[in-house]
């Protein structure tokens, strides 16, 4: 990997972060009780999972710097939802959390120069399997 291109994943992953970061404190103003953050699998990963009220809420947060792909939101496309599903029935499992109200969100984060634009999307997607 060229150095040009160790910083634009450095920076990728750094905004990555600062959004990531700016959903938690977002959830949590809105009542939202944060479980854990990066929960991973081989499978792979869910960003934040958080109680609300009774709900368990599997979240997936997606920051975008600039619009050239899209609204944040678009990235959660049907393959990425049931890899979140599989997680999230592995992290039930695990947790014998079987009989749980589940939702998935999405936060959808945009970073513009300092500021942050924030939406939360409930109920984003179903369980897919």
């Amino acid at each position: 990997m060229s150095p040009a291109q160790k910083d634009i994943s450095r920076r990728h992953l750094l905004t990555g972060a600062a959004g990531e970061n700016r959903a938690v404190h977002y959830l949590q103003s809105l009542g939202y009780r944060i479980i854990q953050r990066n929960y991973r699998t081989r499978i792979g990963e869910i960003d934040i999972i958080a109680r609300e009220g009774e709900v368990l809420v599997f979240v997936e947060v997606k920051t975008r710097t600039g619009q050239n792909f899209g609204l944040p939101q678009s990235a959660v496309d049907a393959r990425k939802r049931f890899k979140i599903t599989r997680v999230a029935l592995t992290y039930l499992s695990e947790k014998k959390e079987h009989e749980a109200s589940c939702r998935f969100d999405i936060v959808a984060v945009q970073k513009r120069g300092k500021d942050f634009q924030i939406e939360l999307i409930r109920n984003a997607f179903e369980m897919t399997l």
